[in-house]
């Protein structure tokens, strides 16, 4: 198995990770781009259920608990991990129980893991453009608040780069209408008017300082580029999913 372990200086109670497409069981376009077999953890794909259930229980025997799997909808609404069942629709979770594992899965979109600097609580959001737009980085932020979080730290996992992830002028007009400065974060494709690259690790980071998160790790993968590490839903529609999780220790 293939993971990223986040380089970040949050607190010794906190543990987290992400996942590659590389060191599982799925094949065909699910495996790990040269062969061999592919860490999908994605039931919604077309995946071979017996792939994909290996595939989890694999990543499980890592954990302190099953991760709190959710229906990701491109949306802002975030959740408390502990209370997610099957019925669950949300782009967020926070955990302020040790042992609860937020999880978030994603294929291009940006996963941005939370954690308050003194590991009391966790959080973890599914961050595509529209989420971004939509402010799911801000409720997160506020939803730890809430839950008696101080100084947060924020890390960006894996996502589409800036050279690859090519938007309209839709996607340019959402954030600056926001915010003017968002527009620093789009560059115009020579001889292709109207259309940008747009790079979601700036725009998410300018989003997190904008909530007062300044402590902010992480970025500068392409998920589109890296095609034998990394999944992309942009680059090959039929794709798995890798996923980014969080959780609080438990004590002893």
């Amino acid at each position: 198995m293939d993971l990223i372990v986040p380089q970040w200086d949050a607190p010794a109670s906190v543990g987290a990770l992400s996942t590659t497409r590389r060191g599982g069981a799925s094949a065909g376009v699910f495996d790990d781009g040269g062969g061999g077999g592919g860490f999908n953890v994605g039931r919604h794909v077309g995946d071979d259920p017996a792939a994909v259930q290996a595939n989890r229980a694999s990543l499980a025997r890592l954990l302190p608990s099953e991760p709190r799997w959710m229906s990701q909808v491109h949306g802002a609404d975030v959740v408390d991990a502990a209370e997610i069942d099957a019925a669950t629709r949300a782009d967020a979770s926070i955990a302020t129980r040790p042992g609860v594992v937020c999880a978030i899965q994603t294929a291009d979109c940006l996963p941005v893991l939370f954690a308050d600097a003194e590991g009391r609580v966790v959080g973890a959001a599914h961050a595509g453009w529209r989420g971004l737009a939509g402010g799911v980085l801000e409720n997160t932020v506020a939803r730890m608040r809430d839950a008696g979080a101080g100084e947060m730290l924020a890390w960006m996992g894996p996502a589409i780069g800036p050279a690859s992830f090519e938007v309209g002028a839709d996607v340019l007009d959402a954030f600056v209408a926001q915010d003017g400065g968002a527009a620093e974060a789009f560059r115009p494709i020579d001889g292709t008017p109207g259309k940008y690259f747009a790079d979601l690790y700036a725009l998410a980071r300018r989003r997190l300082a904008s909530a007062g998160v300044q402590r902010i790790a992480g970025g500068g993968w392409d998920t589109f580029a890296e095609r034998e590490r990394f999944y992309s839903f942009r680059r090959d529609k039929v794709t798995g999913r890798m996923v980014s999780l969080i959780w609080i220790k438990q004590a002893g």
